[in-house]
């Protein structure tokens, strides 16, 4: 059996630490440019602009007119790809208030992770065709492909458990054990996991994981952070 102990551990501490540092370096590198002279305030101002504000940042009213095909896309992304980080934390340990609506982890029984699959491969051809082919670059078509392939390694074992009649090998308690002791600072990989024939499933989904960690600080996805903050200042 491979050893991949180096993918499951050191460089799943590296992805966090490169994404950690990476963000704050992104904050501090905008706080400190000069400020814009000019305004970037939307007139006339609409009230209240905290509704604007949370319109424009989680509802893109700009998309939705112009481009509605694509609006949809982007929800049902946005939504399925909060959900599954819902169900990344529910790993970790259950939490009551995720169970408002009882459910097994993942959410979905792995619609989730179907959903996340078709916008993707949508987003990812509609690069192909112009004019958008001719105003993308190497990075859109790397970090589409990066996330295809983590979310298609992810919903294979989310699939095989929920709809496979022999089921997934690899238990929730034992992604909880593993996880557990990456958290604790004591990483161990559990032997159901070590010796699973599937653990190269987990593994191809922790390395594009960890790969799109690394990458996201320093890439367009990095507007998830500035949103909200850009929004409020558009509208005042």
């Amino acid at each position: 059996m491979i050893d991949y102990y180096f993918i499951m551990v050191p460089m799943v501490y590296l992805a966090f630490a490169v994404f950690f540092i990476g963000i704050l370096f992104q904050i501090l590198k905008l706080l400190t440019t000069p400020r814009q002279l000019t305004t970037l305030q939307i007139f006339p101002a609409k009230k209240p602009s905290w509704l604007y504000i949370l319109a424009d940042t989680f509802l893109l009213p700009t998309v939705r007119k112009h481009k509605p095909v694509l609006w949809v896309f982007l929800m049902l992304y946005h939504i399925a790809f909060l959900l599954l980080i819902f169900g990344h934390i529910e790993l970790i340990s259950d939490i009551r208030i995720f169970q408002i609506i009882p459910h097994e982890v993942f959410l979905g029984k792995g619609f989730v992770g179907v959903t996340l699959t078709v916008c993707l491969t949508y987003l990812l051809f509609r690069r192909f065709k112009s004019p958008y082919r001719e105003i993308s670059v190497p990075e859109d078509f790397f970090l589409l492909i990066l996330l295809l392939f983590t979310v298609l390694s992810g919903g294979h074992m989310n699939w095989a458990a929920n709809w496979s009649e022999y089921g997934f090998d690899i238990s929730i308690e034992d992604y909880r054990e593993y996880l557990s002791s990456m958290i604790s600072l004591k990483p161990a990989i559990p032997e159901m996991i070590a010796d699973s024939p599937h653990q190269i499933i987990m593994v191809l989904h922790i390395f594009f994981a960890n790969l799109f960690l690394i990458f996201f600080p320093f890439s367009k996805i990095m507007h998830s952070f500035f949103a909200l903050p850009l929004n409020k200042l558009r509208r005042g």
